[in-house]
Parts: C-alpha cells; structure tokens; sequence
C-alpha cells in the first residue's frame, strides 16, 4: 500500500497492522513469532524487558548469560516478535570507519569521535565472532563494504574526514583508497568519483533476532507478544527500600523492579524527557531480484554505500544465499518532493512511498544500467518493498544506562538507524550495568550514556547530526 491512503497517526506506539518485510516474509514460520498473544499477563517478573528486536533478546541474554534466572525475565512486544526496526532494515552490518569523525568531533569532542569509530568496528567484531561462536544461522557474511563517492564534492568530505581521523590517532590500517577508474573497477559503479573499502558483513536481522530470543526462551524466559506497555508508573507496593514498577498494557499489569526500555525509536512514548531527543523516521527498503551480469559468480561481493553527501546515500547489499540486493534509501534525499521529504516523519509503518521507491530503484539503474527496467526479464527487478522506523537521536548516538530519577529503569535505544553498529556493545553494556558494573566496564564511549548532564546539554542544541 502508498502512502498516498497513510491513516492518521497519532499513538506513540508502534502501529497494529505494519508492512511485512523481506525479512519477516522469509521467517513466517518462526516459532515464537505470536508468542503468548492469548496468554494471561504475569502479574509479577523481577524483570521486565520492553522490545524484543536485537536490543531487547541481547540484552535478555545478557542478563541471562551474566547470572539472572531466566524465569526471573519477561520480554513484552508491540506486535509480532522483533518486528520493528530489526526486522525491517536494511541487512547490513556495517561500521563507519572513519567518515562520520569530523561531525561526531563537533558534537562530542575528539577524543568521543575516536571512541564512537573504534566502537562500531568492534562491534562488527562482536557480531561476526557471535556469530561463529555459536553457529548462528543468520546469512551472515563476512566481507568487505565500500563508500563510493559519486561526487567530487562528497569524494571532498570523505578525504578531509579521513585526513582529520587519521591525524587524530585514529587506526586507518583496515582501510583502502581507489580513485578515478580504479575506483569505477573495484565497484562496478562507472560513475564512481573515488571509493573506500573496510571490513564489514550482512545478515539476516530477524533470524539473528529470533535465534536471540530461542535462546533466552529455551531457558525459561518469556515473551508476550502483542502487548503493547501504555505506561510504567511506580507502585504502589513500593517502599522506602525498594521501589516497584507497574508495566501496564491492554492486556494486564506487570509489577516488576527493573524495567529496560530496548524501544528504539518509540522510546520518548514511555519516557517523555527525551521526547525531544528521539524522533521516530520512517526508513524504507527494497528487494530487487538482479539480472544475470549480477547472478551466479558475477554477484557483488562486498556490500556498498553509494553516496552524493553525508545524509544522500543509497546501501546496497547482495545476500549470498538467494542474490536478492537489498537496497536502503535515503532519509534525507533533495530528489524527493516536499510532500514525500515529509513522509518520514511518521511511526506508521504500514504503507510505502512510491517516490522514495522510484527514487531508490532509479539511483540503483543509474549505478549498474545492466538493471534498467527495459534490459530486465520477467522475473528480474523490483521484489518487494517495505518500512520501518528508526529512533534518530539529536546527537547521532544511543541512550544508554540508567534513567535518572527512576530506580530501577534503564535504556538502551535511539540507534538512529544505525542499530547493527552499535547494539552488539550497547545491550552488553546496560546489561553490565544492571548487573552492578560500572560505566568503565562497558567499554562504550561516554557520549553513549543517558545522563541528565547530556540532556540538558542537548536541550541548549547541537551543532549538526551524522545522519
């Protein structure tokens, strides 16, 4: 369905009837997929999870893994389980190596600008190792990425962003340089201006979701799906020595003394003092089944982003598996009317955009010609398109920790729709933090963590944003 019929949306909860995406078409069979949908809510859990995408099933396990009885957890979900942001993106796991640096220096300093780089290589680490670890059956590939320049004026950017980065002390040994027609060679983009290549991989994000959850379910944790939280209001069985919370949805209430908020985009809904800092996007994806100069062992073998600016960029990944591309589309796009610019602005991920489609499918032929609708067979093209909505955050990273002012409560959301490069540390490190660690023993930047020092740093405004 376009968006040309979107209803009106007001809730501050994920929509009851969204799109389904690829991801989702191809796990259909998913055990826990409606999950405890008519099953009474529990009146009491130690702990209470609040999302069940790749942040809330890590940090569940986490917490499993770091000694809390599995049966002492409970998982509550909006809609299908992981059918948010984790099962709708764009397939990628993918750091920035070096191009965000000179923003993230602006907003947060050098020395937080080092540590945000250095944290989403390892966090492509994290996933990779995982995933090998544990034989996770996610389509996860192990390759290289590329930032293709197709302009002079970004091709400008990406090397003043690598000069600075690397005169910081940043670690550009993982990195290569192409320019010109060596660059138009490596990519197969003959518009190519200048490209970069670093290590990076591509999954399937909700079979890593689900295997997340299988894991912690099979020990005993539970998962009610279509219970959407309305609120979480302090108890009234709280004492001076221990302070309660009532998870309240349609279907019943939950007390509970730790309560993690893994909402991403919807997290202002449960915790409106960062309404202004977290701001639901619509993002967009689509499946293309390619042509035979894209098939067989003429697929592409590293994932790409093909950018004109920072924010005007198109991913692309082919999935070994089946050879489907995935193709993101911009959130920020000039080529866009006024009234589908707008249409980001909305948690209603229900419908498309045609022209954020068209858009999409023209810049991709643009980039390989072997892909124009008239060269194509029956068969080839267009798959399958669908949304999703990403938490874009102020400063262009998560929150993280604990919510001051509210014993108990803790969050690991806003991934501004970069979660795959950023989760596989975060939720391990609220996770710590629950379990009594420090902020140290996480291991994430500073920046990450929500404090109201950084709230009301950010009420004052900032200086620009990543993506």
């Amino acid at each position: 369905m376009a968006d040309n019929t979107e209803p009106q949306q007001d809730s501050g909860l994920p929509v009851p009837n969204p799109c389904v995406s690829f991801w989702q078409q191809t796990t259909r069979s998913f055990q826990y997929l409606n999950a405890n949908k008519d099953e009474p809510i529990p009146s009491e859990s130690k702990y209470v999870v609040i999302g069940s995408g790749i942040s809330g099933a890590l940090t569940t396990y986490e917490l499993i893994q770091g000694g809390v009885p599995a049966e002492d957890i409970v998982i509550f979900e909006a809609r299908e389980a992981a059918s948010g942001a984790s099962s709708r993106n764009a397939g990628h796991v993918r750091p920035d190596a070096f191009r965000g640096f000179q923003v993230y220096s602006q907003i947060h300093g050098a020395d937080q600008a080092l540590k945000i780089i250095a944290n989403e290589k390892l966090v492509f680490e994290r996933v990779r190792d995982f995933v090998e670890k544990h034989d996770v059956q996610c389509d996860f590939n192990t390759t290289t990425t590329f930032d293709v320049c197709m302009t002079p004026e970004f091709a400008d950017f990406n090397a003043r962003s690598l000069k600075l980065y690397q005169e910081a002390g940043g670690d550009v040994s993982h990195i290569k340089f192409y320019e010109g027609e060596e660059a138009r060679k490596v990519t197969r983009v003959q518009k190519a201006v200048a490209a970069y290549e670093w290590p990076a991989g591509s999954s399937h994000p909700a079979k890593l979701a689900q295997w997340l959850l299988t894991q912690s379910i099979s020990k005993g944790a539970r998962l009610f799906t279509h219970s959407p939280v309305t609120s979480v209001t302090k108890s009234a069985s709280s004492t001076a020595g221990q302070v309660f919370w009532d998870v309240s949805t349609p279907r019943g209430t939950t007390k509970a003394s730790v309560v993690v908020h893994c909402t991403n985009a919807f997290a202002a809904h449960l915790l409106p003092q960062i309404s202004s800092f977290v701001t639901p996007n619509r993002a967009q994806a689509h499946a293309f089944v390619p042509p035979a100069s894209l098939s067989s062992t003429s697929t592409l073998p590293s994932t790409m982003s093909l950018r004109h600016t920072l924010k005007h960029f198109y991913s692309v990944a082919q999935r070994r598996p089946d050879g489907i591309i995935i193709l993101g589309a911009p959130i920020a796009n000039p080529n866009l009317s006024e009234a589908a610019a707008q249409s980001r602005f909305t948690t209603n991920d229900s419908v498309i955009n045609e022209d954020v489609r068209d858009d999409a499918v023209d810049n991709f032929e643009t980039c390989f010609p072997e892909c124009e609708k008239g060269k194509l067979r029956l068969g080839e093209g267009l798959l399958h398109t669908w949304t999703g909505i990403v938490g874009m955050t102020t400063d262009s990273v998560p929150f993280v920790g604990k919510v001051d002012g509210l014993p108990g409560q803790w969050i690991c959301a806003g991934f501004n729709g970069h979660g795959m490069a950023r989760i596989f540390t975060s939720a391990p490190g609220v996770a710590k933090l629950i379990l009594g660690g420090t902020w140290e023993d996480t291991g994430l930047p500073e920046c990450f963590e929500m404090t109201e020092e950084r709230l009301q740093r950010l009420q004052k405004g900032t200086s620009g944003s990543v993506f």
